[in-house]
């Protein structure tokens, strides 16, 4: 039982009425927050992109699938790496639901990852996911768009990323870019976040923030490695324990910064 102040109907509805004045003035922010978003300056596409898939080569045109609008998830599975991130993975299970609405929304969705594609596929296979999961093994998307860094951008301890120079780490990290195609062809590039801005898209946060316990990430690390696991990794009795800790996999993008 967790300890908590226990009152009566009128009171709790008193004090639940004065948070909601909160939440309207937060939801409000958010909206010009969005708009602002909506307004910010684009950056034409110049270069051309050409991705490995299961069905052979592709354009970052091509990912579009015939809609002006592409979500690019930033996915971290480098060569070799035997499995996906377990914060991004934690991420695009977000998407299957939302797919359809996207498609019928002239929005179109797709991850990059710097791993080879048969490897891109084997995990993807395994997990169930059926948006189009790209590699970038043979071009620079990743390092044109600071997710990932050379060998000895991470041994310096600086890289860009997340528009400061900083100590990555590691070679890969997480994001999500946003694009926009004209009839005519010509690509633009809108919007980008990294770090805790993915959360933003992390519907089971939102629910998880509205119960008594919250995110409930007490440690060791303090983030979603603190229990989530890869949704075929999970303990049967449905609980995490610290034994199967998902930092002790490497790097994940549930740390990265504000």
């Amino acid at each position: 039982m967790i300890e908590h102040e226990v009152v009566g109907r009128d009171q709790w509805t008193t004090a639940r009425k004065a948070f909601l004045q909160k939440e309207k003035e937060f939801t409000h922010l958010r909206d010009k927050l969005s708009a602002a978003r909506r307004e910010l300056p684009w950056v034409r596409i110049d270069k051309t992109y050409v991705f490995d898939t299961p069905q052979g080569r592709c354009t970052l045109a091509d990912l579009f699938e015939g809609k002006s609008q592409l979500i690019i998830k930033h996915f971290m599975l480098a060569p070799g790496q035997k499995e996906g991130c377990v914060g991004c993975s934690f991420e695009v299970d977000h998407v299957a639901g939302a797919l359809l609405h996207f498609r019928h929304h002239d929005v179109a969705f797709a991850s990059v990852a710097r791993a080879p594609i048969a490897e891109i596929e084997a995990y993807r296979r395994r997990m169930g996911w059926n948006f189009p999961f790209v590699s970038s093994h043979a071009n620079d998307f990743n390092y044109d768009f600071n997710v990932s860094f050379t060998q000895d951008e991470v041994a310096s301890g600086k890289a860009y990323y997340n528009y400061e120079t900083t100590d990555v780490g590691i070679e890969d990290l997480s994001g999500l870019s946003v694009f926009y195609k004209t009839l005519e062809g010509e690509i633009f590039h809108t919007y980008s976040t990294f770090g805790r801005g993915g959360e933003e898209i992390l519907g089971a946060y939102m629910f998880l923030d509205m119960t008594p316990k919250g995110r409930n990430e007490t440690g060791p690390n303090y983030n979603l490695t603190d229990w989530v696991r890869r949704h075929d990794r999970y303990e049967p009795e449905g609980l995490t324990g610290e034994k199967n800790s998902a930092a002790k996999a490497g790097g994940c993008c549930g740390s990265t910064g504000a």
